[in-house]
C-alpha cells in the first residue's frame, strides 16, 4: 500500500508576514500528548496552510490536529524523548510512504566529517556530521514545529523538529538554540548556532533524519557535496531501513585477562585481519580487559 504524507503549501497573503512564523507557538500543550484512537487512517489529509496555523495559534486556538503529521505519529507529541514512538520494525514495513522533499534546505553548508553507520567497529553512528565554526547558523530542513529543545549528555544542546512531510530532524552539539518548544519554523529558518557541546571531539553539527522515530541514512536522501536533496519526491520503504538487519546480526566478544588477538581469532573462528577491520585496530594493538570486539 502507498501512503502520501503531504507537505505544506504556502498561501502567504492570508495571515500576516514571514516574521509571524518564527514567533508563533502552540501554547498550553502538556509535555506529552497521547490520544488513543482506533483505526487511525494515514490517508487523512494532513495538509495545513502554515499561515493559517500561525494565525490560529496566535489567537489562542489549540488543536492537536494542527501538529505536523499528527495522525501518522498516533497523536504522540513528546517534548522530552527523541524517540517516544517505540521500536517500530520499519525494516519489515509492507507499505511505501511518499515524502515530499521539494522544499529541502541544507542545515549547514560544510564538509562531512563522519557518515551514518559503524564507527570504531562497534559504535553505530545514527547521523551525519559536518564541520563548522562555533556560532555558525544552523537551518531547519523543512517547515515544521519544534518538538524538543534541551541539553543531553551525548547530544549537548539539541533540537528536534517534526515536519509536515512526516519526517523528523535532529540538530545536535549546538552552542545555542534559537527556537522554543512548540514553535513553528520555516524551511531554511535559522534555528540555532553551531557548537561543541555534549560528547563532541570538536565543533560540528550532528544531523539526523528520522521517520516514526527510526533513523535514516542522510546520505541516501541528501547530496552533501552540492547541498541539495537527491529526490524531489521520496518513496520511503523498508529498503531504507535495511541497516537494521545488519545490526541484528552484530555480535561482540568481551576481552578477558590473558586474551590475545590470535587466541580470540581461533576461539571465534574469525581471521585476525577481519577482527582488525571490524574494530579499526592493528595486529599489534594492546587489548584491554573488558574491551568489546565486534566479530560479525
Amino acid at each position: 500500500m502507498r501512503y502520501i504524507v503531504s507537505t505544506v503549501f504556502f498561501v502567504t497573503f492570508l495571515f500576516g508576514s514571514y516574521s509571524a512564523y518564527s514567533q508563533s507557538l502552540i501554547l498550553n500543550l502538556p509535555p506529552t500528548v497521547i490520544l488513543s484512537l482506533e483505526d487511525i487512517s494515514l490517508d487523512n489529509d494532513e495538509t495545513v496552510c502554515l499561515d493559517e496555523l500561525s494565525y490560529l495559534t496566535s489567537n489562542g486556538v489549540v488543536d492537536l490536529s494542527l501538529i505536523p503529521a499528527a495522525a501518522l505519529y498516533g497523536f504522540v507529541w513528546n517534548n522530552q524523548l527523541v524517540n517516544p514512538y517505540g521500536s517500530n520494525r520499519l525494516v519489515e514495513m509492507p507499505d511505501t510512504f511518499v515524502i515530499d522533499f521539494s522544499q529541502y534546505h541544507h542545515a549547514n553548508r560544510n564538509v562531512v566529517t563522519s557518515n551514518f553507520g559503524f564507527r570504531r567497529g562497534w559504535q553505530f553512528h545514527y547521523g551525519t556530521d559536518t564541520r563548522l565554526k562555533i556560532g555558525d547558523s544552523i537551518h531547519s530542513s523543512f517547515d515544521g514545529m519544534v518538538r524538543i529543545v534541551q541539553r543531553g549528555r551525548a547530544y549537548g544542546n539539541y533540537i528536534v523538529i517534526r515536519h509536515f512531510n512526516g519526517l523528523e530532524t535532529v540538530y545536535a552539539h549546538l552552542s545555542r538554540p534559537l527556537v522554543k518548544v512548540n514553535q513553528i519554523v520555516r524551511a531554511g529558518e535559522v534555528i540555532g548556532l553551531g557548537g561543541n557541546t555534549g560528547r563532541s571531539t570538536g565543533p560540528h553539527l550532528h544531523y539526523e533524519i528520522r521517520f516514526l522515530g527510526q533513523p535514516l541514512n542522510p546520505r541516501d536522501l541528501i547530496d552533501f557535496e552540492n547541498y541539495t536533496a537527491i529526490y524531489r519526491i521520496l518513496d520511503l520503504n523498508a529498503e531504507h531501513f535495511a541497516y537494521v538487519g545488519e545490526l541484528d546480526e552484530v555480535r561482540f566478544y568481551t576481552v578477558r585477562r590473558g586474551d590475545t588477538l590470535s587466541a580470540i581469532s581461533r576461539r571465534l573462528g574469525v581471521s585476525i585481519d577481519r577482527l582488525c577491520q571490524l574494530n579499526n585496530i592493528r595486529r599489534n594493538s594492546v587489548l584491554r580487559v573488558g574491551q568489546r570486539l565486534r566479530y560479525t
